[in-house]
């Protein structure tokens, strides 16, 4: 058998994105495509969510009810069963308006009156309209129907999902399904003990949905691509099937999940679902493998791949011979053919404008580099490939991929998935698309570095770029400088301010309870926050609590940041986060919640005159932030 009539396909497994294909299968279908071979793709998450969200699939959440004892139901579970007709009779709408399929119902929706309300319409009532009219006023005024609808549809699928994690599934979610059976997880007992259990009706249309695509596709050999914890679950329920129905369909297993938790893997059973689990970037371990399947490599020449033996012993298999990583401008074009573009559903779970992008519209996802040029963050993995091996290519084969991805899709949104975008690289970029007359919309995450000057920010406006993203972290100059992030403070509030001048939204990234962090750096960053906000700087961002991992600085080096590790357990399976005692001693879970309200109503308008202290419950420090060093920073630009 040649290895370009072997038929490879690449699966999505449940749960990524809904409103955007994740590209992992996109780069490595054209890559593989581009080297003749015969490869396709399919989105099995969406498939899932379309399939347990029409009118046939809440008639099976129905009967799944009606088994359950009546005692046994939750309050969510009996409404949505008294409810069961409307909700019928508006699914099949919803979905379609969401896919930008029927945008005249757009009216029955936003009326209030068209769908069946649950708890989750309960959050628009923290929007106090004080003359007591419409409390979504003030986000969409009398003008933005599309989105109201979109928003309150949003609200109606979180009702359903609710409903089926009570009655069903309690591990469902739209995004982070039945994560806790693999992020950093020793072992892999909890995931085996998960997919020995029976079946549930999610596992069920799952397996049906697998069966279905390997029918139709007949390939030889399956690569499953995890990126998050939370599609691990749900990709060895695939290869479950796939290897029950068909055994002899060669399986194989990698993404971002596999890139940093599984490098340490010792587990066998993992190979009773997967043949080959492969480390890092894809395209050199899966032509070898291709070669090794043709009778042209043998086993012992694999490239980064982990095989189980005959003994039943893990393997790990990287015999370099000279082979480099498929250079950056050589891996092709991705590729979205085979995927149903126009079935993705743009979600508005967050009012934000900024943040909405994440869960919005339909994006072409495309890297500028590979890698991170910067690579000194101290909390960021940068032992690991996909962000120490930093690579370019030249704005012209760029922007020729970007015009092959619109020739082929349509559409002109694109989402650059850097790390960290170089700022030289976006200005020639900026430059090839204006040379071209080409016009896209385009956002991705940057550093919030000198180099983006008022000019640049322009420039890059002028080229598309409506928004961007970057690491504000721990806004402490003590703790910027601890983590190596090359900023500070004063230079953050520049660069952010020079993109919004320039018409850009700008979204902080933000962390707390970093090693040595006190409750007066907490409270003076969440001072420095405000202030952004107050002086229309960022318009949008999201604290995330700080997680130590095996793969960083921090964790290879935590004497040099103040703190000790716990120790770990024996591992066979996931390794990644790793706990450490940080001799502070502050309780930083209950500092989060004051963290994360203040940033909501920010993000709203809200309380950005309030004293920050009102934010936490308990007694915690006057800042000692000047009250407006931010307007002072910036009049000093």
């Amino acid at each position: 058998m040649s290895a370009k009539s072997l038929r490879v396909l690449s699966l999505i497994p449940p749960m990524t994105q809904l409103n955007t294909p994740y590209p992992s299968t996109a780069y490595i279908t054209g890559f593989l495509r581009s080297r003749g071979v015969d490869a396709a793709q399919e989105d099995l998450a969406l498939a899932l969510v379309l399939k347990l969200f029409s009118v046939d699939g809440i008639a099976s959440i129905r009967k799944c009810i009606d088994a359950m004892p009546a005692r046994t139901r939750t309050a969510l579970v009996s409404t949505f069963h008294e409810q069961f007709d409307r909700y019928a009779c508006t699914i099949g709408p919803v979905i379609a308006f969401l896919q930008g399929r029927d945008p005249t119902i757009g009216h029955r929706i936003a009326s209030r009156s068209f769908l069946p309300e649950g708890p989750r319409f309960a959050s628009l009532d923290v929007y106090i309209d004080e003359d007591g009219g419409d409390p979504l006023a003030w986000a969409f005024g009398a003008l933005g129907m599309q989105d109201r609808a979109r928003h309150l549809a949003t609200l109606y699928l979180n009702d359903i999902a609710d409903v089926l994690r009570d009655a069903i599934d309690p591990r469902f979610e739209f995004v982070r399904y039945a994560e806790s059976l693999a992020q950093s997880q020793p072992t892999f007992d909890p995931l085996a003990d998960a997919l020995s259990a029976p079946l549930n009706l999610v596992d069920r249309t799952l397996i049906e949905l697998t069966l279905r695509s390997i029918e139709g596709h007949q390939p030889d050999l399956v690569l499953v691509s995890v990126p998050f914890p939370g599609s691990v679950y749900a990709a060895f329920r695939i290869a479950q099937a796939i290897k029950a129905k068909h055994p002899n369909i060669l399986t194989a297993l990698g993404g971002g999940f596999v890139n940093t938790e599984l490098r340490e893997l010792a587990e066998p059973r993992v190979f009773d679902y997967f043949d080959y689990v492969t480390l890092d970037d894809g395209e050199r371990p899966i032509l070898a493998l291709l070669e090794h399947l043709r009778g042209e490599r043998a086993q012992g020449r694999l490239v980064r791949t982990f095989v189980r033996t005959p003994e039943g012993a893990v393997r790990y298999v990287n015999l370099n011979l000279g082979e480099s990583d498929i250079a950056f401008a050589e891996v092709g074009t991705p590729t979205w053919d085979g995927l149903p573009l126009n079935d993705y559903l743009s979600l508005l779970d967050m009012l934000n404008p900024m943040h909405r992008l994440w869960s919005d519209g339909r994006w072409n996802k495309l890297t500028v580099a590979h890698g991170c040029y910067w690579k000194k963050c101290s909390f960021c993995d940068v032992s690991l490939d996909y962000i120490s091996r930093y690579e370019g290519v030249a704005a012209t084969t760029l922007v020729d991929r970007i015009q092959a991805i619109i020739d082929e899709t349509g559409q002109t949104g694109f989402h650059f998935v850097d790390e960290a975008a170089p700022p030289k690289a976006l200005r020639t970029l900026a430059a090839e698309l204006q040379k071209r007359n080409l016009s896209i919309s385009w956002w991705g995450n940057i550093r919030f570095e000198k180099s983006f000057t008022p000019e640049l920010c322009q420039e890059l406006a002028d080229s598309g770029c409506i928004a961007i993203s970057g690491g504000l972290e721990v806004a402490s100059d003590r703790l910027l400088q601890l983590m190596k992030k090359g900023v500070s403070v004063e230079q953050v509030a520049r660069v952010t301010r020079a993109f919004t001048d320039a018409g850009i939204l700008v979204h902080a990234y933000l962390m707390y309870g970093f090693p040595t962090q006190t409750v007066q750096d907490t409270v003076d960053a969440l001072e420095y926050v405000r202030q952004l906000f107050e002086q229309g700087c960022i318009q949008s961002g999201f604290f995330h609590r700080f997680a130590c991992t095996v793969h960083s600085p921090v964790g290879k080096n935590p004497e040099q940041y103040g703190v000790s590790l716990q120790p770990l357990p024996p591992v066979s399976f996931a390794k990644n986060d790793v706990g450490f005692i940080d001799p502070t001693g502050v309780d930083h879970d209950a500092l989060g919640v004051g963290l994360k309200k203040a940033l909501y109503n920010y993000m709203h308008g809200v309380g950005l005159e309030a004293d920050v202290r009102s934010w936490f419950t308990g007694k915690v420090p006057r800042t000692t932030v000047a009250r407006h060093f931010i307007q002072r920073a910036l009049s000093h630009s």
